[in-house]
């Protein structure tokens, strides 16, 4: 059974820096595509940011280029979401996703099928 657990969220000022980290647990496939969505209240889901962990290829929204850096710790089965210079707009409810593919093109689309239980990332000015 997958599971997902995220840890790492908590409230900032603007400009400060958070590190999420999502652990996996019942995933050995190397060919999937983790990542991170979040949604603020009264808005849709929104893709952040994806990795695939054949090849560590990545993906971001345009939103948190340059800000954010998701990373994997293949032998922890982990990954990570560094975020720094935050500002107000990236507060919401941050998830961390995980499901097969087979190409890294793949990650910035479609469905995900394991989610974690979501972590609060609150961003003050």
């Amino acid at each position: 059974q997958v599971q997902l657990v995220e840890s790492g969220g908590g409230s900032v000022q603007a400009g400060g820096s958070l590190r999420l980290s999502c652990a996996v647990s019942g995933y050995t496939y190397n060919s999937k595509c983790m990542g991170w969505f979040r949604q603020a209240p009264g808005k849709e889901r929104e893709r952040v940011a994806f990795i695939y962990a054949y090849n560590g290829a990545t993906y971001y929204v345009d939103s948190v280029k340059g800000r954010f850096t998701i990373s994997q710790d293949n032998a922890k089965n982990t990954y990570y979401l560094q975020m720094n210079s935050l500002k107000p707009e990236d507060t919401a409810m941050y998830y961390c996703v995980a499901r097969p593919a087979h190409f890294s093109r793949d990650c910035s689309t479609g469905d995900y099928d394991h989610w974690g239980q979501g972590t609060q990332v609150t961003v003050s000015s």
